[in-house]
C-alpha cells in the first residue's frame, strides 16, 4: 500500500496531465501544469512509486503514458546513482508491466506499447549482457503469455537494434558489447523470430474465415515480427538470411500472398535482396529466380479490385523495388568471379518487370528505368536472346510512357488516379515527369547499342504515323490563336514524345552502326517527309524542327538535300502565326524562331566544312533578312551572324576571313565607334538619357528610346558573337598555310592570330568605357537620375531571383500567353543582359585573341579603371558576373602576363572582396541581433540576400583556389579516421607569382581563414580540407608574425565553434588545427596561450601533449591515431553544438566490464639480453621445426 505523499502527488499529477491534454485549457494553465510535471520528474524522490501507480491499467491512457514516461526518465537520468536493489526492483516492476500491465493486443494504445518497450530497452542498454545475462530467455518466456506480450517483445528487439545499430545512441564500448552479443546470439534470435512468425501466421490462416478478431490479433503479431526482422536483416551477416536453404526468403515469398502481411513481407524481402557484401555471400539470393519464388512474386503483382486501393498500391511499389533489387543482384553476379549462370527464368522475370513498366502508375514506370538501363548495359546479359527480345518490347512500352499524361487535376488517363496519390499538384507531376523522361532517354540510348536498326525502324514508323495523323487540339484552347494546340493538346504531347524518342534513337545510330550499314535511304526519306510537312502550329513546328536537326546527319551522305534543309530553317526564323500583327509574339512563336536559329548554329558548329559550299547563298540570304528591320529581333540577327562566322572558320585563309569579318561587322563597328556613341558610353548621365531610364513613361504608350537600347545591345551581342566564334584552323599545317601562325614560344608552341583581332581591339576601349559607366550608374548621384518609372531598373529580375534561390522555373502554360512586359521589366532585362554580355566579351577575348589581348599596353590599368570602379556601390548580384569572368582570365597559360596583368588585376580584387567579406559578416551579426526588433523586412528578400551572399562567398573561394592551387588533391595517410585526410595540393604558376607579393598572399590567407567561420558549411569544408593549409605551409618556414599565427589558429577554432556539429567540417577543421599546432607550436609559444583559453581544457593533458611534441625523441612519443585522439580531446571545448542540442539534457550510460577485450601480449625488446640469450634463440635450430 502506498503512503499518503505518493497518493497525493499522484492526484496532483493526474490533474496536471489532464490540464495539459485538455483542448479547452488556457495557455497559462497548460504551461503551469507542464512546469509542475517537469519539476516533479527532476526533483521528486519518489518518482518510481508514482510512475508505477500512474501506469496502472485503471488509469486513462494519457495518465498511464505519463506514468511510464516518469519511469523512462528515471532510468535515463538517475540509473547511475540508484542502489542495486532499487534497480532490480524497478526492473522486476517493468517486467511485471510487460506481463500483466497491458490490455489485450487489439485494445491497447500504440503509444503505451511504444513507451513500455522504450523502458525495457533503456535498461537493456545499461545492463545487458553483463548484469542481465538471461534477458533474451526472459523475452522468449514472455511470448508464451499471449499475443500482447509477444508484440511487446518484438517492439523491444526492434528498438534495441535501432538504438544500437541504426542510430548509435550509446557510448562506443557499450554499443560494441551489445552488438557483439547480439551477433553471437543471432542464429538463435532468427530461429526465435521465424518460429514466432510461423506460429502466428498459421493461427491467422486457421482463424481468418471463422473468428476475425482472434485472427487479427495473430496478424498484428505477424506484422510486428516482420517489422522486427526488417530491423535486423539490414545488418546481420548474410549467412543468417540465407541459412537453412534460404528458409527466411521462402517464408517471405509465401507471405506475399497474404493481403494483411504482404507489405511488411515485401519490405523484408527488399532489404534482404538489396544487401551489399561479398559476391559469394550474395550468390544464394539467386534462389529467388526459381520457379516457386518467381510464381509467388508474380502472383502478388496481380491487380486487386477496381480503381486504386492505396494499401495495395503501396505494396506494388515495394514489390517493384524488390524486382529492381533482384535485377541489380543479377547484374552484379552474372559474369563475376562467382560464376552465376543466366537464370532459366530470366524471361519470366523480365515479363514481370515489363508489367511494371507498362503499369498505369507513372511512378511505378519510372521506378523500373534504372534497372532496365543496368540490364541493357551489362556485358553478358545484353547479349542474351531474352534481353534482346525484351529490348524491342521496352521500346514499344516507352512510346506510351513518353507521352505526358496523368496530371493529378485531369481525368483523361488511367494514370491520373495514381498521380493523385503520388503528387500534390500538376507542377509536382510536371517536374517529376521531366526527370522521368530524361531517365527514359538514357535507357533508350543504352538499348540502342543492342538493336540499333530495329530501334530506328520503330522511331521511323512513329514519325511517319505522326506526319500522317491530323492534328487534334483537344478540349484545351490555345491563347495564341484559334485552332492551335496548347501544350497539353493530344497532338502536342504525341509529337513531343515522338520527337524525344527519335532524338534518343537516331543519335546512337551513327555511333553503333557501320557506315555501309546505315539506313541512309530510309533516313533521307524520313527527312524529306519532315521537310514537306507544313504546319502553322508553333508547338508542332518546334517538334518538326527538332526532327530536321536530328535527321540532318543523313544529309552528309546526300549533299543535294542541304538547300532544302536550309530553306526550311530560314523560313522558320521569320515564322509568325498572324502575319503583320502588332501584338507581342507569344513565347511559343519566339521559341520557334530561336529554335531555327539554334539549329543553324548547331549545324554550322558540327558540320562547317559540309556547309561551306552553301556559304555565299546563306550570306546573301542573311543580308536580305537584315535589310528589312522588323523581320528579325537582335538575338536572331546575332545568331545568324554567329553561324556565318563558324562556317567562315573553314576558309582557312587569314586574309579572306579577316575581310569577311570586317564586312560583317562594318555597321556595328561604325555605330560603336561613332562620336555620338562614344559620348554616350563615357558619360553616365548621357547614357541614362540615351536608353531612356531618366524618362517618365506611362504603360500602354510607346517608349521612343527602345530603339537605342536595341541597337546598343546588338552591338555588344555582335562583338561577343564574333569573339566567341572566330577561330584559326585546328590543324597546325593548315594554320601555317593560311597565315594564322605568327611565331613560336620559347618552348616551341605556335603563336596564332585570330582573324577578328583588329576589329575587336578597335572596339575594346568603348567596351571598357561601357563597363565603367555601368558601374558608375550605381553611384548616388546617378541613382537619383532614374525616373519614377525606372527607379527599380537595377533590381534583380525574377529569373535571376529564382536561380539564386534554387526555385524551378514555372513550366506549365508558358507557351500560350503573349509576352507582355512592362516598361520597367524591359529596362531591367536590358541592364541585366548588357552588363553580363560586356563581361562575357571581356572573358572570351583572352581565350580568342590570346597574346594580342594579354599584351595590350596598360591592360591591367584599363580593366581596373573600368571593372573595379565604384565597386562599393555595385549590388552583390552584379559582382557574381565579374568574378566568373575574372576566373576565366586568371586561367591564362601565358606566364609573361602574370606580373603585368593578373597580379595587378587580382590583387586589388581580393583585397576588396576581403573587405566585402568582413562587412557582410558584421552586417549578418547585426541583423541577427536586430531580428526581433525589425520584423517589417520581407522574408523572401531576406532569404534572397542571404543566399546571394553565400553564393558570392563560394565564388570568391572558387576564384582563389582555381587561380592558386594546382590541384585540389586529397591523400589518405592510412588512418581510418575521416579527419586523417591531408591536403597536398601545390601552387599554380600564378599562385607562385602571388607568393612573391606579400600583400596579395596575406590577403589570400586571410580570406581562406575567414571563410572557416562563415555561415556556409561547404565553404568551410573546402577551405579547411584543401585551401588553408596548402597556402599556409608555403610560408611556414618564413618570418610570420606571432600575431598572424595566433589569428590564423584562432580562426580555425572559431570555425570549430561555428561548424563543429557537422561531422565532415569537424574532421577537416580538426585536421587543420592539428597540422598547424604541430608545425607551428615549436616556434610560436603564443599558440599555447590560445589553447589555454579553450573552455574546460585539461592543462595537465596539454602540458603532456606539448612535451611529446617538443621532444621528438621522448620515449612517450605516441602513434599518429592516439596523438589525434588526444588532440581532439584538448580542443573539444571549442566544438559548437547545433541549436537543437544546446539545451538538451545529456544521457550518461556507463561502460560495464568489457566481455570481449583481448589481453595485450607483453611487449619485449627483441634485442634485450637475458640469461637464455633472446636474440640467439631466434636463430636456434630448434625453431626450424615450427
Amino acid at each position: 500500500m502506498m503512503g499518503d505523499p505518493v497518493a497525493e502527488m499522484c492526484d496532483q499529477l493526474v490533474k496536471a496531465v489532464n490540464v495539459m491534454m485538455d483542448a479547452e485549457s488556457s495557455q497559462i494553465y497548460r504551461l503551469e501544469a507542464l512546469k509542475f510535471c517537469e519539476e516533479f520528474k527532476e526533483k521528486c524522490s519518489f518518482c518510481v512509486p508514482c510512475g508505477l501507480q500512474l501506469a496502472d491499467k485503471t488509469q486513462t491512457a494519457v495518465v498511464r503514458h505519463f506514468g511510464l514516461q516518469i519511469l523512462e526518465h528515471v532510468i535515463k537520468f538517475r540509473w547511475n546513482n540508484m542502489p542495486q536493489q532499487e534497480k532490480v526492483q524497478l526492473k522486476d516492476c517493468a517486467m511485471g508491466l510487460l506481463s500483466t500491465g497491458t490490455y489485450p493486443i487489439l485494445e491497447e494504445e500504440s503509444h503505451i506499447k511504444d513507451v513500455l518497450s522504450r523502458i525495457i530497452v533503456e535498461m537493456i542498454k545499461r545492463e545487458w549482457p553483463q548484469h542481465w545475462p538471461d534477458m533474451l530467455k526472459e523475452m522468449e518466456a514472455l511470448t508464451s503469455l499471449g499475443e500482447a506480450q509477444t508484440e511487446l517483445v518484438m517492439l523491444i528487439l526492434l528498438r534495441l537494434a535501432e538504438d544500437v545499430i541504426t542510430f548509435r545512441t550509446l557510448p562506443t564500448q557499450r554499443r560494441r558489447d551489445i552488438q557483439q552479443t547480439l551477433t553471437q546470439n543471432m542464429e538463435s534470435i532468427f530461429s526465435f523470430l521465424l518460429a514466432i512468425l510461423q506460429i502466428h501466421v498459421d493461427e491467422y490462416r486457421k482463424l481468418v474465415n471463422r473468428q476475425w478478431l482472434y485472427a487479427k490479433a495473430h496478424c498484428r503479431v505477424g506484422v510486428a515480427t516482420l517489422n522486427t526482422l526488417a530491423g535486423y536483416i539490414d545488418w546481420v551477416a548474410l549467412a543468417n538470411i540465407t541459412n537453412d536453404n534460404c528458409h527466411l526468403l521462402e517464408m517471405l515469398c509465401l507471405l506475399l500472398s497474404e493481403t494483411e502481411l504482404q507489405l511488411e513481407a515485401a519490405e523484408c524481402l527488399l532489404i534482404a535482396i538489396s544487401r551489399k557484401g561479398k559476391l559469394e555471400d550474395r550468390k544464394p539470393l539467386m534462389v529467388l529466380f526459381d520457379d516457386v519464388a518467381m510464381h509467388y512474386i508474380l502472383s502478388a503483382a496481380q491487380p486487386v479490385g477496381v480503381g486504386v486501393v492505396e494499401t495495395h498500391y503501396t505494396f506494388l511499389k515495394r514489390l517493384c523495388q524488390v524486382l529492381c533489387a533482384l535485377g541489380s543482384q543479377l547484374c552484379s553476379l552474372v559474369g563475376s568471379d562467382v560464376e552465376v549462370e543466366v537464370p532459366a527464368n530470366l524471361s519470366k522475370y523480365t515479363e514481370a518487370f515489363l508489367a511494371f513498366t507498362t503499369h498505369p502508375s507513372q511512378f511505378l514506370r519510372s521506378s523500373t528505368q534504372i534497372t532496365w538501363g543496368t540490364l541493357f548495359r551489362h556485358e553478358i546479359l545484353s547479349k542474351d536472346p531474352v534481353i534482346i527480345q525484351m529490348t524491342i518490347k521496352y521500346f514499344r512500352a516507352t512510346m506510351t510512357n513518353l507521352v505526358k499524361t496523368g496530371f493529378p487535376s485531369s481525368n483523361d488517363s488511367p494514370s491520373c488516379e495514381y498521380s493523385r496519390h503520388d503528387f500534390d499538384s500538376d507542377e509536382d507531376f510536371n517536374s517529376f515527369f521531366n526527370s522521368f523522361r530524361a531517365q527514359q532517354g538514357e535507357v533508350v540510348r543504352n538499348a540502342c547499342r543492342i538493336v540499333p536498326l530495329e530501334a530506328f525502324q520503330i522511331a521511323a514508323e512513329w514519325l511517319q504515323y505522326q506526319i500522317s495523323t491530323p492534328i487534334d487540339i483537344g478540349s484545351t484552347v490555345s491563347k495564341t490563336a484559334e485552332g492551335l494546340c496548347s501544350i497539353l493538346s493530344p497532338s502536342a504531347v504525341q509529337w513531343d514524345a515522338m520527337t524525344f524518342f527519335t532524338e534518343s534513337v537516331v543519335g546512337k545510330i551513327f555511333k553503333n552502326v557501320e557506315d555501309e550499314k546505315l539506313p541512309v535511304d530510309q533516313g533521307i526519306e524520313l527527312l524529306q517527309a519532315v521537310l514537306n510537312y507544313n504546319t502553322r502550329d508553333p508547338l508542332i513546328l518546334s517538334c518538326v524542327l527538332t526532327n530536321v536537326s536530328v535527321l540532318f546527319p543523313f544529309v552528309t551522305h546526300r549533299p543535294h538535300f542541304l538547300p532544302q534543309v536550309l530553306y526550311k530553317l530560314f523560313a522558320s526564323i521569320t515564322f509568325e502565326v498572324v502575319e503583320e500583327s502588332k501584338a507581342p509574339r507569344t513565347r511559343a512563336v519566339k521559341n520557334i524562331r530561336r529554335h531555327a536559329c539554334s539549329s543553324i548554329i548547331k549545324m554550322s558548329r558540327d558540320y562547317p566544312q559540309f556547309l561551306l559550299p552553301c556559304f555565299d547563298m546563306m550570306y546573301n540570304h542573311v543580308k536580305k533578312l537584315f535589310s528589312s528591320e522588323p523581320l528579325l529581333n537582335l538575338l536572331e540577327k546575332c545568331a545568324l551572324m554567329e553561324a556565318l562566322v563558324l562556317i567562315s572558320n573553314q576558309f582557312k585563309d587569314y586574309n579572306k576571313q579577316k575581310n569577311f569579318l570586317e564586312e560583317l561587322m562594318a555597321t556595328v563597328a561604325a555605330r560603336w565607334t561613332s562620336d555620338e556613341m562614344r559620348h554616350v558610353l563615357w558619360d553616365p548621365a548621357l547614357f541614362l538619357d540615351f536608353v531612356g531610364a531618366d524618362q517618365l513613361v506611362a504603360e500602354g504608350t510607346e517608349h521612343t528610346t527602345s530603339i537605342n537600347r536595341s541597337r546598343l545591345s546588338f552591338c555588344v551581342y555582335t562583338i561577343l558573337g564574333v569573339v566567341k566564334r572566330a577561330r584559326w584552323p585546328a590543324d597546325l599545317e593548315e594554320a601555317k598555310a593560311g597565315g594564322f601562325v605568327v611565331g613560336y614560344t620559347p618552348n616551341g608552341a605556335p603563336i596564332y592570330r585570330n582573324p577578328c583581332n583588329a576589329q575587336v581591339l578597335a572596339l575594346l576601349p568603348n567596351l571598357l568605357a561601357l563597363i565603367r559607366t555601368h558601374n558608375s550608374l550605381f553611384l548616388p548621384e546617378n541613382m537619383c537620375r532614374l525616373s519614377e518609372t525606372f527607379s527599380k531598373a537595377y533590381d534583380m529580375i525574377e529569373v535571376e531571383k529564382n536561380v539564386v534561390l534554387g526555385l524551378p522555373q514555372p513550366a506549365l502554360d508558358i507557351y500560350d500567353p503573349p509576352v507582355y512586359k512592362t516598361h520597367l521589366e524591359r529596362m531591367q532585362g536590358f541592364f541585366c543582359t548588357l552588363y553580363d554580355n560586356c563581361y562575357h566579351t571581356l572573358g572570351k577575348a583572352g581565350l580568342s585573341l590570346q597574346q594580342d589581348f594579354y599584351t595590350i599596353e596598360g591592360l591591367a590599368e584599363q580593366i581596373v579603371g573600368s571593372a573595379f570602379v565604384s565597386l562599393d556601390n555595385v549590388p552583390d548580384h552584379r559582382l557574381r558576373t565579374m568574378l566568373h569572368i575574372l576566373l576565366s582570365i586568371s586561367q591564362s597559360h601565358m606566364n609573361e602576363c602574370y606580373n603585368s596583368l593578373l597580379c595587378p588585376l587580382l590583387g586589388p580584387l581580393f583585397a576588396y572582396m576581403l573587405q566585402w567579406y568582413v562587412d557582410n559578416l558584421l552586417t549578418s551579426v547585426c541583423s541577427g541581433e536586430e531580428e526581433e526588433e525589425d520584423e517589417s523586412c520581407e522574408e523572401n528578400q531576406e532569404m534572397l540576400e542571404e543566399q546571394l551572399v553565400r553564393l558570392l562567398t563560394r565564388e570568391v573561394l572558387d576564384l582563389l583556389s582555381k587561380s592558386t592551387l594546382l590541384g585540389e588533391k586529397v591523400r589518405l595517410l592510412g588512418c581510418r579516421e575521416r579527419f586523417s585526410t591531408q591536403p597536398t595540393g601545390e601552387l599554380t604558376e600564378l599562385g607562385k607569382c602571388f607568393l612573391k607579393h606579400e600583400d596579395i598572399y596575406m590577403t589570400l590567407l586571410t580570406i581562406s581563414f575567414t571563410s572557416l567561420s562563415w555561415k556556409d558549411t561547404s565553404n568551410c569544408h573546402r577551405s579547411a580540407s584543401i585551401v588553408c593549409w596548402t597556402l599556409l605551409r608555403q610560408v611556414v618556414g618564413g618570418n610570420l608574425l606571432p600575431e598572424a599565427v595566433t589569428w590564423f589558429y584562432t580562426s580555425v577554432l572559431k570555425g570549430l565553434q561555428m561548424h563543429g556539429q557537422h561531422e565532415i567540417c569537424n574532421s577537416a577543421l580538426t585536421q587543420l588545427a592539428l597540422l598547424m599546432y604541430e608545425n607551428l607550436r615549436p616556434r610560436y609559444m603564443e599558440l599555447r596561450d590560445v589553447m589555454t583559453q579553450i573552455p574546460d581544457i585539461n592543462l595537465e593533458a596539454l602540458d603532456q601533449y606539448d612535451q611529446r611534441l617538443l621532444e621528438p625523441s621522448s620515449a612517450q612519443r605516441l602513434g599518429e591515431k592516439k596523438r589525434k585522439d588526444q588532440f581532439k580531446k584538448l580542443i573539444a571545448g571549442t566544438v559548437g553544438k547545433a541549436l537543437a542540442q544546446q539545451f538538451k539534457k545529456e544521457v550518461h550510460i556507463r561502460n560495464l566490464p568489457s566481455l570481449f577485450k583481448k589481453p595485450k601480449p607483453e611487449k619485449r625488446d627483441i634485442l634485450e639480453t637475458s640469461e637464455s640469450g633472446a636474440l640467439a634463440t631466434l636463430f636456434s635450430p630448434a625453431l626450424d621445426d615450427i
